[in-house]
């Protein structure tokens, strides 16, 4: 039987601390080059709802016109509800649609989401590629679903999950993602708050996982605790097909880890041969200590695009530092920020508050210090316990976190109280964190004439959201 299979992207709330902003839909652009190229009788689709300026009501309609045999969604913890009302509309529609939802929330809960959420038929831990083909294959031949790897599902009223699939050895063997799919949804992504609201943005995927094991963080485990990474030469391959095809400019390498010292070199040679570097902006993350030690690769890759560096810099606690398992030193900060600012490459601090042993007073030290950093741009999150960290485990069997409505895991919410402050005290302290470095007028003046444009156009923005007086409302 030919299946036809369709990836939705729901309606769903972006964070607002960046802006306004509309990114493709990267994970499920990956999932469907694999299934295109694996299955090609199969028809598959994508329906993007922001893009496609769709609410529920105008999804449901796509989904009965289109009559998809298989509809595939994903999403974060903090929009899970939403790939749950995506399930629950398609079967709506019709019952005998097989609804499949996938990434790292439901990969961490899926004994949880399968209890809750009826209208989940299977849940694909892990790594999708193989075990969507896979299924999708069972699914076809009316085969034994016991035998697929990866996923979790129902059975009467037990929820079963099957072996855990091996992970992808070479990442070179992936395709392109299929932003053939959404081509007449190009010109509508954008990051403004970045780039400006007419550079086009696209995103892709170096590496998968990180070797580190951070406490607050879901993307190690979710990768085994494994970095793999594609060849230097497939990353410089995939940024100019991105931009030679798409017209892709500002392009955000999405790995969660750059590991500089492994694959920083080839890739700045890589790209020296490329005739696009001089006309697309890369954007990635980095940690501090690999910055710190690697000064050269930093001025190497702006010469080849890169123009903007997002660092974890969490917080000025030694302490603290070594709860979260960060493995990095204060001072590898202050080395960072000052190797960025000398090769001209916009530096992003992010910042966490809201550990348990953080008090008023160790609160005001931070801002202190990310003020003293002097980053472009620094964004403060709350310490937000999500399903599969070390936290999340910590937490729960401690009692600590006091909401329970994933909606809010956003980073923007305080979820749990420390040791002597209330959730609403750490709320306050957020909005305080935000006030201080973009609440000054002069300084603001000075971001919107900044002769870096990146900086100008951060701040213009950054004032048009008015992020300060959202965070106000949330206390």
């Amino acid at each position: 039987m030919k299946s036809s299979l369709l990836f939705v992207e729901p309606p769903r709330n972006f964070w607002f601390v960046m802006g306004e902003y509309l990114p493709p839909p990267s994970s499920l652009l990956i999932l469907a080059a694999y299934v295109e190229r694996e299955l090609p009788e199969t028809d598959i689709d994508i329906v993007d709802c922001q893009a496609d300026r769709l609410d529920w009501k105008g999804l449901e309609k796509y989904i009965e016109s289109t009559n998809p045999s298989i509809v595939l969604t994903s999403g974060f913890t903090t929009n899970a509800y939403t790939c749950a009302k995506t399930c629950e509309i398609a079967k709506t529609v019709s019952e005998d649609i097989v609804t499949i939802v996938g990434g790292i929330h439901f990969s961490f809960t899926p004994e949880e989401s399968l209890r809750n959420y009826p209208e989940i038929d299977y849940i694909v831990r892990g790594e999708g590629e193989q075990t969507v083909v896979e299924l999708i294959k069972t699914l076809q031949k009316k085969g034994k679903i016991s035998d697929v790897q990866g996923i979790s599902y129902r059975k009467n009223t037990t929820v079963v999950h099957n072996q855990t699939r091996p992970l992808i050895e070479n990442l070179d063997t992936l395709p392109y993602p299929a932003y053939h799919l959404v081509e007449k949804n190009l010109k509508r992504y954008h990051f403004t708050m970045m780039a400006g609201r007419n550079t086009r943005y696209m995103i892709l995927e170096g590496a998968r996982g990180c070797e580190h094991q951070c406490s607050f963080c879901t993307q190690w485990k979710h990768w085994g605790s494994r970095w793999r990474t594609k060849s230097a030469k497939r990353i410089a391959d995939e940024i100019e097909f991105l931009h030679n095809t798409y017209g892709g400019v500002f392009l955000w390498l999405a790995d969660d880890h750059m590991r500089l010292s492994h694959r920083g070199k080839q890739l700045y040679e890589e790209l020296q041969k490329k005739q696009c570097k001089d006309d697309v902006m890369l954007f990635f993350q980095a940690r501090i200590d690999d910055i710190a030690q690697h000064p050269d690769l930093i001025g190497n890759l702006r010469e080849v695009g890169t123009y903007w560096i997002l660092c974890g810099v969490e917080t000025n606690s030694e302490e603290m530092l070594q709860e979260y398992k960060k493995g990095i030193k204060t001072q590898d900060a202050y080395q960072a920020m000052k190797i960025l600012k000398q090769n001209d490459v916009f530096s992003q601090a992010m910042f966490v508050i809201g550990a348990r042993k953080d008090t008023h007073e160790s609160i005001e030290q931070l801002r202190l210090y990310s003020l003293d950093l002097t980053p472009d741009i620094a964004i403060y999150t709350a310490l937000t316990p999500f399903p599969g960290t070390i936290y999340y485990e910590t937490s729960k069997k401690n009692g600590w976190i006091q909401d329970t409505n994933y909606t809010n895991y956003d980073m923007a919410h305080a979820i749990m109280p420390t040791e002597t402050l209330t959730r609403k005290e750490v709320q306050e302290e957020l909005w305080r964190c935000y006030r201080t470095f973009y609440g000054s007028l002069t300084k603001n003046i000075l971001g919107v004439l900044a002769k870096n444009k990146l900086k100008r156009t951060m701040y213009q923005h950054m004032a048009g959201q008015f992020v300060l007086e959202k965070f106000r409302r949330l206390i």
